[in-house]
């Protein structure tokens, strides 16, 4: 089957172009505004881009077409696709029908499904890891790269303790945001998992949800599609996500932050992992933060759940390295070290300013931010922003493109922070401020224009 993907250079997209490109389609696929990590994933796989929506990409004739939500009414490609009656499905639900659904003589994937407004990608890359450790070659798709995978997706493969089958696993990054545009459901439902994980849940996506509420219903679809022989992993200290499980819970719910905790955490991050009340060992690793040791505790409980023991999860763990972009150290220039994250809610930017401050001390943190998201574009969260950012010495904030001011909203913390409306005003100023010792760290969840790599230029 050829199959030509409309918005192939995002992070779900791009892992739809992997999966189909292994199960041996043909896949071509087009976008806009690419780049890295997604941009050399798919060159590295042989799959071929197409810059932009042209109408004439009609005439590759694929069997079908994959629309990413990224794609609206106007597109001039979806246009042409309409006009002429030509087939097309969304990600998610090709996903589901050719990867996760079962199939004549197959039986279904055991789907571990991971959602929460932050940490997915993160999560849904420890939890394949561990399952990956413990032999059990599990298929994924992720909304990022993981370092020990150094891909985001693959079919699952056959485990270490059998020769003939292939694992049935499949672990998936489980986001909230609407399948396509001619399907407003989030994207989680299409999954079906047998184990769920729900890390937390706050307000977001303010361009398609009027309010939190609106959001909690989406994730009680999700709870309904988990059967009863299955797991619903929780955040126990989430009164959003209590409010879900209320709703209605036909699966037993295992709580982390409560049933399972970490304790005794020293300086270098590292924790005991305690499973009701009795501990279950030592969890030794370099990430620091409240937020990923959660994100610890979500995924040993799921994989629990698909029969690894807390112990050989915990030696994985131990061995976890990350997510490309998720403080990913991009270069250190004259003793200034330049971090790149995906960051781009106020939590997450509060979470991950933290995380920094914890790992450095007193040495200056330089915050380099671009409101990129709908969310933020529409500056719903924008009074949020100056507290986010407590922890940084000083911030600057990419202004351009947004619905309000930048300068008027940092009011609060103008004696540290100062918005540009041009890339390379902002980059002179970073620049000419960094010192020896200081560290800047980048955030955004787009490509901010390559300004890693111009920064570390300047630097130099």
């Amino acid at each position: 089957m050829h199959i030509h993907i409309l918005g192939i250079c995002g992070t779900f997209m791009g892992g739809i172009a992997v999966l189909a490109k292994q199960a041996g389609h043909r896949v071509t696929g087009c976008d806009a505004n690419v780049y890295p990590p997604m941009s050399t994933q798919l060159e590295a796989q042989g799959i071929e881009l197409v810059e932009g929506f042209g109408p004439e990409q009609v005439s590759l004739n694929p069997d079908i077409f994959v629309v990413g939500n990224v794609v609206a009414r106007g597109n001039p490609l979806m246009e042409e696709i309409l006009n002429r009656g030509l087939p097309y499905i969304s990600g998610p639900q090709w996903l589901a029908e050719n990867i996760l659904y079962a199939k004549p003589g197959q039986e279904a994937k055991w789907v571990l499904a991971v959602a929460g407004t932050h940490g997915k990608t993160t999560t849904t890359s420890m939890l394949a890891w561990i399952l990956e450790y413990a032999g059990l070659a599990p298929g994924f798709l992720i909304g990022g790269v993981p370092e020990n995978f150094a891909i985001s997706a693959r079919l699952p493969g056959v485990p270490r303790q059998d020769d003939k089958s292939i694992s049935p696993f499949f672990v998936i990054e489980a986001d909230e945001y609407d399948t396509a545009f001619f399907d407003k459901r989030s994207k989680f439902v299409h999954y079906h998992p047998r184990t769920a994980i729900l890390n937390n849940l706050e307000f977001d996506h303010a361009d398609i949800f009027a309010d939190l509420h609106a959001i909690e219903t989406q994730f009680h679809h999700l709870v309904r599609t988990v059967p009863s022989n299955g797991l619903v992993v929780a955040n126990g200290r989430e009164d959003s996500l209590k409010c879900v499980i209320q709703r209605g819970c036909w699966t037993p719910v295992e709580y982390f932050g409560t049933d399972w905790q970490a304790q005794d955490v020293d300086a270098a991050g590292s924790f005991t992992v305690s499973f009701q009340g009795k501990a279950q060992g030592r969890v030794q690793w370099e990430l620091l933060g409240e937020h990923n040791r959660m994100n610890a505790l979500a995924a040993l409980a799921a994989a629990r759940h698909v029969g690894v023991t807390v112990e050989v999860g915990i030696q994985a763990l131990s061995e976890f390295r990350n997510v490309k972009r998720r403080m990913e150290v991009r270069g250190v220039v004259n003793g200034i070290t330049v971090y790149d994250d995906f960051a781009h809610h106020p939590t997450a930017i509060a979470t991950t300013v933290a995380g920094l401050r914890d790992k450095v001390g007193k040495a200056r943190i330089l915050a380099v931010l671009e409101p990129r998201s709908n969310t933020m574009k529409l500056g719903v969260m924008k009074y949020a922003l100056p507290g986010s950012l407590t922890d940084a010495d000083l911030v600057f904030c990419y202004g351009e493109h947004l619905g309000w001011d930048a300068a008027a909203a940092l009011q609060p913390i103008q004696h540290k922070a100062a918005a540009f409306g041009s890339l390379s005003g902002l980059v002179d100023a970073v620049a000419a401020e960094a010192q020896p010792g200081d560290h800047i760290l980048v955030m955004s969840n787009g490509g901010f224009g390559g300004i890693h790599q111009q920064l570390l230029q300047r630097l130099a």
